[in-house]
């Protein structure tokens, strides 16, 4: 796994599991003590994530709103789309552009 970017955008590269969760989950919440306004996740290039890097993304969410700001993810893999409708976790997160509901039917994105 890889994050890159400052307290503003990031992205992720490689795998969001088990094993980097540690790692991300410093670097994200320093991005996110560290700034003001949105922070910006692109997850464009995120290859695998398994429940524990879910669940980083949502520490990330909630940390960011106890500080007055906002975690908007970007370039959503189709699979984790699927996997935040499926679990209503879109109505929760910012998602830049539409995310396809279980039905296939395109739902606006949050924000």
């Amino acid at each position: 796994m890889r994050i890159t970017g400052d307290h503003a955008e990031l992205a992720i590269e490689g795998r969001l599991d088990v094993r980097s969760a540690a790692d991300a989950r410093a670097l994200l919440h320093a991005a996110v003590d560290g700034g003001e306004g949105d922070l910006v996740l692109d997850l464009g290039r995120l290859e695998f994530w398994d429940a524990t890097g879910l669940g980083v993304i949502m520490g990330t969410h909630r940390r960011a709103g106890r500080v007055g700001r906002r975690l908007v993810l970007r370039d959503v893999p189709v699979q984790l789309q699927r996997l935040l409708v499926a679990t209503r976790l879109h109505r929760i997160l910012a998602v830049e552009g539409a995310v396809p509901d279980s039905c296939g039917t395109t739902l606006p994105a949050l924000g």
